[in-house]
């Protein structure tokens, strides 16, 4: 391990995710430095938590930048997919994320409830476009769906 003024440096064995691992030939057992390094120098991580790297550096072990968390919490303040959309603070097309504007589904994503009425508008717009074609009218401009599904906040 090197010391620096922020981090320690796992200089052996990297896995191919970044983190330091080795093998304990005495038990038989493939430790990832991180996780080592927490259960002898804090104590046993609790059951269903996995370590966080606070410093967001996979090959450190120093123990004062590990935490025990559950793995929503770690991937949600990491640097993958979970996180950067967890960080989010507006849809796609620019409406905010708020209590009021914010429907969390079954699944527990977010959706803007502004893109969303707007999606509903346009589809009841589309059925009753194709039924008045299914009768043979061909006057629906006056009901054509709004091809602009954004609002500027």
């Amino acid at each position: 391990v090197v010391k620096t003024d922020t981090c320690w440096e796992w200089v052996g064995q990297i896995s191919n995710y970044g983190y330091g691992q080795f093998t304990d030939n005495y038990h038989q057992k493939k430790w990832m430095a991180h996780r080592f390094a927490y259960t002898m120098l804090v104590g046993p991580i609790p059951e269903g938590l996995v370590i966080d790297h606070l410093c967001r550096h996979r090959s450190c072990v120093n123990p004062a930048h590990l935490e025990p968390v559950t793995h929503r919490i770690n991937a949600i303040r990491g640097d993958g997919c979970s996180g950067l959309n967890a960080r989010k603070t507006h849809c796609k097309h620019g409406h905010l994320f708020d209590t009021q504007n914010t429907h969390i589904t079954k699944d527990g994503f977010r959706r803007c409830r502004a893109c969303l009425r707007l999606w509903e508008e346009n589809a009841r717009l589309r059925k009753r476009l194709a039924r008045i074609e299914a009768d043979g009218h061909n006057d629906s401009s006056a009901i054509e769906p709004t091809r602009e599904t954004r609002t500027k906040p």
